[in-house]
């Protein structure tokens, strides 16, 4: 009997996915666990497996293909020696949003087109096609007094009609056509959408405050030094982002009304801390998770941060691996950011902007000395967490970063 193959939801907040690759073709055979086809989700590129065995009899909705609701029929799997249904008793495969914007613009197109819509070579001088353009006037509508009929400033001079005090208003369509031999088009990976919409809605919905302190960071670096040096040739090494990782987690236990989400009924409050922490991929950015970070050594967390971004990079991870989190960092030192503010990732109240350390001037009693400083600005949802406990949680975080052998004890 024919089966249906659909669109899987790979996430809980999956509701639609791209089709990026078919890895089986019409009439393979197919076993239960077999890779069949790669989704791209809002997060990453996945595999799907077959559920069923049989033949794959027919492909419904071809690669690249995008918008694919969750539970929509993407191919058909039939028994061995069983005829494949016709296309016409099956669903109707998903268009493309490009092709059914480009049909919606042909069918709006006007019905007398230019010389250039029409493939018309029209030899003009970029001056006299910026006058023209400026001016409303169309070019097929001037005789050029140049070379081969090359029009001049001269001649968008003699075709304007209307006085120079009234200029004509261009249509932005006009314009964008102009642009359009300088503009290269990119579409939104479903990556980037997602994107879009979420810190969208976490900008509009979510009431962010800002708090923002100065770290001296000579401690901290002494000791990872020293840890560093201490560690095995070719064994691991120990960056400041993990030692963040590590001084956030515990700042989060000393100060835990941080570490908290806020729903319409209630707040809630963990005793897990799972740190997302922010990672650039090529079309945008995941936050896999260091889960139970106030638990784990420095070693752990290194190693353990390495492996997760490595695998964000090549769309790798597993969606339990970066769902969740119950607050998160952002670290731009390495790009030398003097300071920044980062947009909540809800549904998470707080996250902290770690921006890059520098020397600077600092008052230590009546004398001024040079210090390592980097500034930290913590992004918070004002209906969770309010500004005295941002604040003191900063302290908190300040006071180890500044005594950072706590994170080793």
């Amino acid at each position: 009997m024919a089966t249906d193959i659909l669109m899987p939801a790979l996430s809980p907040t999956m509701t639609e996915g791209k089709l990026a690759r078919w890895l089986k073709a019409e009439g393979d055979t197919v076993s239960a666990g077999d890779v069949i086809a790669e989704i791209e989700t809002d997060k990453a590129t996945m595999e799907v497996e077959a559920v069923d065995e049989g033949i794959l009899g027919r492909i419904l909705i071809k690669e690249g293909v995008e918008g694919i609701p969750v539970n929509t029929p993407i191919a058909v799997l039939v028994e061995e020696g069983e005829a494949v249904p016709n296309a016409s008793s099956m669903q109707a495969p998903v268009t493309p949003k490009a092709e059914v914007a480009s049909a919606a613009t042909m069918r709006a197109a006007p019905a007398k087109a230019s010389a250039e819509e029409k493939g018309e070579r029209i030899f003009v001088s970029p001056l006299a096609r910026r006058m023209a353009r400026e001016r409303g006037i169309a070019l097929d509508e001037l005789t050029g007094s140049g070379p081969n009929g090359r029009i001049l400033k001269r001649d968008v001079e003699k075709g304007v009609t209307a006085p120079k005090t009234e200029p004509k208003v261009v249509p932005a369509a006009t314009l964008l056509a102009a642009l359009e031999d300088t503009v290269r088009r990119v579409p939104n990976s479903t990556m980037r959408k997602v994107i879009a919409r979420r810190l969208t809605a976490s900008k509009t919905q979510v009431p962010h405050f800002y708090v923002s302190v100065d770290i001296e960071l000579d401690a901290l670096l002494e000791l990872r030094s020293k840890l560093n040096a201490t560690a095995q040739e070719n064994s691991f090494k120990i960056s400041v982002n993990d030692m963040m990782i590590k001084a956030v987690a515990l700042a989060l236990k000393k100060v835990p009304g941080v570490n908290v989400q806020f729903t319409d009924v209630e707040t809630l409050h963990f005793e897990n801390v799972d740190i997302s922490m922010a990672v650039s991929v090529p079309d945008g950015l995941i936050t896999p998770i260091i889960r139970n970070a106030d638990h784990k050594s420095l070693r752990q967390i290194s190693v353990e941060a390495k492996d997760l971004a490595k695998r964000a990079r090549s769309g790798k991870l597993k969606p339990e691996e970066f769902q969740g989190g119950t607050f998160s960092i952002s670290n731009m030192g390495m790009f030398g950011v003097r300071e920044f503010a980062a947009i909540i990732n809800p549904p998470q109240a707080g996250i902290l902007a770690i921006a890059s350390g520098e020397k600077r001037a600092v008052v230590r009693g009546s004398e001024i000395a040079v210090a390592t400083v980097m500034t930290a600005t913590l992004s918070v949802d004002h209906r969770a967490v309010d500004g005295a406990l941002g604040a003191e949680w900063l302290n908190a975080l300040r006071d180890i970063v500044q005594n950072p052998y706590i994170l080793v004890v």
